[in-house]
């Protein structure tokens, strides 16, 4: 079973500022309103695992398959047999740039949990752009 979802979003801020939030995973709690604490054991970078911890306080593992510098990064997170990958993309557009989030979740109960995990996506997006034109 799989569940996919998308969401682009325009921001005045450029993609060099959008991506130094992305890497910096000690931030992504400030933007990311399902996420209250990350850890990253070495640099980002392809390869490099760490943990996440939900706001409902379930903690999980997670890896960066694909690492772009720049331009886009894709994390994989394990919750049993459950795999969600969310790939996230900037590039430049106008004066700007746009930031889409890519997630595709699947395993069991994939169509039932997807919605759940996608639900805030706007909120961080919104979250995430406003940061990054304060820079």
């Amino acid at each position: 079973m799989t569940f996919e979802y998308e969401r682009t979003v325009t921001t005045s801020a450029s993609p060099a500022d959008v991506w130094a939030l992305w890497r910096d995973v000690g931030s992504w709690h400030a933007w990311d309103p399902a996420v209250q604490e990350v850890a990253l054991e070495g640099h980002f970078a392809e390869g490099a695992a760490g943990s996440m911890v939900l706001t409902s306080g379930t903690e999980v593992p997670f890896m960066l398959e694909i690492v772009e510098p720049g331009a886009r990064f894709l994390d994989r997170l394990t919750m049993g047999d459950l795999v969600i990958r969310i790939d996230h993309e900037v590039r430049a557009a106008g004066d700007g740039a746009e930031v889409t989030v890519r997630t595709t979740i699947t395993g069991p109960g994939a169509a039932d949990i997807g919605p759940m995990v996608t639900q805030d996506t706007p909120l961080a997006l919104e979250a995430l752009t406003a940061l990054a034109e304060g820079r």
